[in-house]
């Protein structure tokens, strides 16, 4: 069957492009055993049609077939979510759910695979579910009828969790207010190379790469990377030290490494690590040895030492870049560092705008009239200022026993309590600016705070 396969192999070489031709190969391939071929062939389709349910059902028959149980999980209970009638995802499903052990919900899953599509029938699994448990309903919240459950771990008990954390965003730059340098950065870094791949690899460029945010808190770090995942229908998952570090020797190497592994086989995919100098800390500074080797393994994740990292954008947060080890700024690791401000005036205003949607406002309630006022607030301080002005508007509704709407003068008073939350940390980082600033790399805030011209000494 392989050699039959060629031909068919180089008129996608010519034709890329045609999707039932590749949808057609990848179950060819997944049937001839070839599963590797099928789930790079899969990938590579998604990028341009990321949401096409035969594709993505290829994908997860490849992972399933490779033992990538907890990619397969992602893909199939998405497809099962979007679409709650995909009999050959609910049969895949049942299969999945049987190889982890958890055969009651299989069974549930084969039956309802059966009841949309009897020509599915399949001797070996249903034998198999026979033989493995006795069947056992599942009540949805509503009562009665099938639910999929959760997606089990065939390694550990804690990658369940950790598979929680994937999600597609639902937001995208729109829901950004700023930022429009940073968001440039990032479309150079990520979303251009994905939408233009020939043009890249006719320089030599992958998409991926990695990308650190550095600022005061309450910026928008984190919400931005959720953002460009979204504005890419990319994969999005979120780390924490809680996610990495563990307490016996080795294993927050491979917590590590696991995220990783998920990142790549969900790709385009953003991986965001939180407060990344918990884990990225200068090695001089850590006495045991520990926590070197977590940065080891971490540096060896962001080189692709053992596998490419390539639709993979890892993207990190700091409010401390100066306790980072040096070798995470590093050309092909680190190697974009940007200063994430508090917002300017029309931000400010772009996200009072985005705050206040959906709330009942009184005609002539001018946004840019509060965000002149609030100069050096900012997006967590000017979500606490909208958060003021309703709060006075619900006492004032309470009191009448009707909704009021939110009044300019509401945001303009909230205005006058809510104080910068940002002054401490740039008087910290201004120190780091003007007194540890090997190579420029801080002189972007010395650029804000004014003590410095834009390209000047």
């Amino acid at each position: 069957m392989s050699a039959d396969l060629q031909p068919l192999l180089d008129a996608l070489q010519f034709s890329p492009d045609n999707l039932p031709l590749r949808q057609h190969l990848a179950r060819q391939l997944n049937a001839a055993g070839r599963h590797q071929e099928a789930e790079t062939l899969c990938r590579e389709g998604l990028r341009q049609h990321p949401t096409d349910d035969a594709l993505r059902l290829s994908l997860a028959d490849a992972y399933f077939a490779s033992n990538k149980h907890s990619a397969a999980f992602v893909v199939v209970e998405e497809l099962l979510d979007q679409h709650p009638d995909n009999a050959a995802a609910h049969l895949l499903h049942a299969r999945l759910l049987l190889a982890a052990g958890q055969a009651a919900e299989a069974r549930e899953a084969y039956a309802h695979a059966l009841e949309i599509n009897p020509g599915l029938a399949d001797r070996d699994l249903g034998q198999a579910l026979e033989a493995a448990a006795p069947a056992k309903r599942v009540p949805t919240p509503a009562g009665g009828g099938y639910r999929p459950a959760p997606a089990p771990d065939e390694d550990e008990p804690s990658a369940q969790a950790k598979l929680l954390g994937l999600e597609r965003p639902k937001i995208n730059f729109s829901d950004v207010g700023g930022m429009e340098a940073v968001k440039d950065e990032i479309r150079l870094k990520i979303i251009h190379p994905l939408q233009f791949p020939d043009l890249y690899k006719a320089y030599g460029k992958a998409s991926g790469g990695g990308l650190l945010l550095y600022g005061p808190p309450g910026c928008g770090k984190t919400h931005l990377a959720r953002a460009t995942a979204g504005e890419v229908q990319a994969s999005f998952i979120s780390v924490g030290i809680a996610e990495i570090l563990d307490m016996w020797l080795g294993n927050s190497e491979k917590n590590l490494h696991q995220l990783f592994e998920l990142a790549r086989s969900q790709a385009p995919c953003v991986l965001f690590f939180d407060e990344v100098d918990a884990l990225a800390a200068n090695r001089h500074d850590l006495r045991q040895s520990a926590g070197r080797t977590v940065i080891n393994q971490f540096l060896e994740e962001l080189d692709g030492a053992t596998r490419s990292n390539e639709g993979v954008l890892i993207m990190a947060a700091t409010n401390a870049p100066w306790h980072l080890d040096p070798a995470f700024r590093r050309p092909g690791r680190f190697d974009r560092i940007t200063l994430v401000t508090p917002p300017d005036e029309p931000a400010r205003a772009a996200i009072l705008e985005i705050l206040l949607r959906g709330k009942p406002l009184a005609p002539g309630v001018s946004t840019a009239a509060v965000a002149a006022r609030t100069a050096g607030l900012s997006g967590a301080d000017l979500m606490a200022l909208v958060d003021g002005a309703v709060d006075v508007c619900l006492r004032a509704s309470m009191r009448s026993g009707r909704p009021l709407p939110i009044e300019q003068s509401h945001l303009l008073d909230a205005a006058k309590l809510v104080k910068p939350s940002t002054k401490e940390w740039f008087a910290t980082a201004r120190n780091y600016a003007l007194y540890s600033n090997e190579g420029g790399l801080y002189d972007d805030i010395l650029v804000y705070l004014g003590v410095k011209k834009p390209g000047g000494a």
